[in-house]
């Protein structure tokens, strides 16, 4: 009978103490928000990050790039802009087909599909090139620093169409303009 006691007694007072419990937190990245969330489906490389947004001037935003901590460059990004919404045929998931307007100059039905644009060759960054991986593509208009380029973004959030800068972290660059495999 005085063993079962004080077990009961053990277990009263563990289950009583309390816990050291923490929220559970992700780390996301400075260019993910409401408008342009991230995924975080690709892999991530810890060492090279944008650190820190801060503004400069009403429409433009200073960017450092940080290397295991240490700033490495600094660059000026005109601020976001909206170029405009769904273009009339697109599906509602657009970013391939706004790609394929803006690249071509054209619809090209099976690239709405972000994943098919895989397909083209690798390349280097470049402008006119585009950065692809599955679930989302956009076209290189500008290189900015390091791994930060101006992108015509299609459906880059809130069902707009932006100019904004965006990280190739993540993404596959190809050349549209390159015979598909």
């Amino acid at each position: 009978m005085f063993k079962p006691v004080l077990f009961a007694c053990f277990l009263v007072a563990v289950s009583s103490i309390a816990s050291e419990a923490r929220p559970y937190r992700i780390d996301r990245a400075p260019e993910c928000n409401v408008i342009m969330p991230c995924d975080f489906s690709h892999s991530q490389t810890r060492r090279e990050r944008v650190s820190r947004y801060s503004s400069q001037a009403p429409n433009s935003r200073q960017l450092t790039m940080a290397v295991a901590g240490s700033a490495v460059a600094t660059v000026n990004a005109p601020g976001d802009r909206i170029v405009g919404g769904r273009p009339a045929g697109c599906p509602s998931s657009f970013c391939g087909c706004g790609a394929a307007l803006r690249v071509f100059g054209r619809m090209v039905p099976e690239l709405n599909l972000a994943a098919n644009w895989l397909r083209f060759p690798r390349t280097s960054p470049a402008p006119g090139m585009v950065a692809a991986r599955r679930g989302h593509v956009f076209v290189l208009e500008q290189h900015l620093g390091g791994d930060i380029w101006m992108a015509y973004d299609a459906n880059s959030g809130g069902h707009a169409t932006r100019m904004h800068a965006r990280s190739l972290r993540g993404y596959t660059v190809v050349n549209p303009r390159g015979t598909t495999s």
